[in-house]
C-alpha cells in the first residue's frame, strides 16, 4: 500500500528502459466509467493460438509500468504464451479501489468492472481463452485481487497475491490508501470468523453458486505496513469460501525462511509466510506459474 515500487523504479531508471518500450498502451479497451484506469499490455511475439491472460496489479504510488519494470513476468509470458496486461490507477496515491460500493459488487462500474473489460478486449482482440486468466498482485494490488475474486470468481481461473488483505477489509472506508482511510484493515483490525468473511465474499456477487479462483496469497511476517494479520484473515475467508481446511505446514518451502501453508490437498489455497520479511516482499514469478499451472 505504501510506494514501494518507487524506490525500485528509481534503481531501475538506468537498466529498464529496453524493457519498458515493449509495453504497449492501449485506449479502447472498453467503459472506464469514472475510474481513470488505464492499461498496457505486454503481447509475446510467438503467441499459441488462444493464449491466457495474466492480470498484473501494482501496489499503492506505482503504475503498471513500475509493476512491469519491477518484476519478471516477461520471460515466462514468453516461454508458455501468455499475454500480459499491466493497468494503472491514478486516483487515492494509485491505489485500488477495494473500498467502495461500486469495487465491490459484480457490474458496479467501479475498478472491479473495469479490469475485467480489459480481459474481455485481450479476449476479443488476441482470440484469448477466456477459461485461463489469472491475477497477480503486490499490497493495494493484493487487496484489489481479493476483491476480483469475490466480484467476478467466474471470470478468474487462480490468483497469485502479495502483502495483501481479504476482500471486503477496507469496505465502507473513505478510500483504500493509508492516508485516506482509517488504517483498521492495514494494521490488521478488522478481524472476522470464516463465515463472517464469506457472507461478505457472496454478497459482492449475489446468487452465484459456482465456483471460486484457485487462491495462493504470500505474506511477511515481518510486515508494518498491511499487518501480519491481514494474511490469517486471508486465508479464513478463502477457505472457508473453497470448502478446505488446514492441512499441513511445508517449511523452507519454496525456499528457506518461507513456509507453504497447505489447506486441503493444495489445489486450492496455500498461504505462505515468510520470517522476518517486511513488506518488500518480492515477487515469486516462476512459483507462480507454477500454481497457474503453466510448469
Amino acid at each position: 500500500m505504501l510506494p514501494i515500487f518507487s524506490t525500485i523504479a528509481t534503481l531501475l531508471v538506468g537498466v529498464s528502459f529496453t524493457l519498458a518500450q515493449t509495453l504497449q498502451d492501449v485506449s479502447d479497451f472498453g467503459p472506464v466509467y469514472d475510474t481513470g484506469l488505464t492499461m498496457e499490455i505486454y503481447v509475446p511475439s510467438d503467441l499459441p493460438s488462444s493464449p491466457a491472460i495474466l492480470l498484473a496489479l501494482h501496489g499503492c504510488s506505482g503504475s503498471g509500468q513500475l509493476y512491469f519494470n519491477a518484476t519478471n513476468y516477461t520471460g515466462l509470458a514468453d516461454t508458455h504464451g501468455v499475454i500480459l496486461i499491466y493497468p494503472s490507477t491514478h486516483k487515492d496515491s494509485n491505489c485500488w479501489d477495494s473500498h467502495s460500493n461500486k469495487s465491490l459488487a459484480h457490474g458496479g462500474h467501479g475498478d472491479t468492472e473495469v479490469l475485467i473489460n480489459m480481459v474481455d478486449y485481450i479476449v476479443d482482440e488476441y482470440n484469448a481463452d477466456a477459461s485461463r486468466v489469472f491475477v497477480v498482485g503486490t499490497s493495494s494490488g493484493c487487496i484489489i485481487t481479493n476483491v476480483l475474486s469475490a466480484t467476478y470468481p467466474d471470470r478468474i481461473a487462480a490468483v497469485s497475491c502479495y502483502s495483501g488483505a481479504a476482500a471486503g477489509c477496507l469496505a465502507g472506508q473513505n478510500g483504500s490508501s493509508l492516508t485516506s482511510s482509517d488504517r483498521e484493515c492495514s494494521n490488521g483490525n478488522v478481524r472476522k470468523t470464516g463465515e463472517e468473511w464469506a457472507a461478505q465474499v457472496h454478497s459482492m456477487y449475489p446468487g452465484y453458486n459456482g465456483t471460486y479462483p484457485r487462491f495462493l496469497t504470500w505474506h511477511g511476517n515481518a510486515d508494518t505496513l498491511v499487518f501480519y494479520q491481514n494474511l490469517i484473515e486471508e486465508l479464513k475467508e478463502w477457505s472457508t469460501i473453497q470448502g478446505v481446511e488446514f492441512c499441513k505446514n511445508e517449511t523452507d518451502t519454496p525456499e528457506k525462511g518461507y513456509t507453504r501453508m497447505v489447506y486441503g490437498d493444495g489445489t486450492k489455497l496455500v498461504g505462505i509466510s515468510a520470517d522476518g520479511v517486511g513488506h518488500g516482499l518480492p515477487n515469486h514469478e516462476e512459483e507462480d506459474f507454477k500454481w497457474f499451472g503453466f510448469i
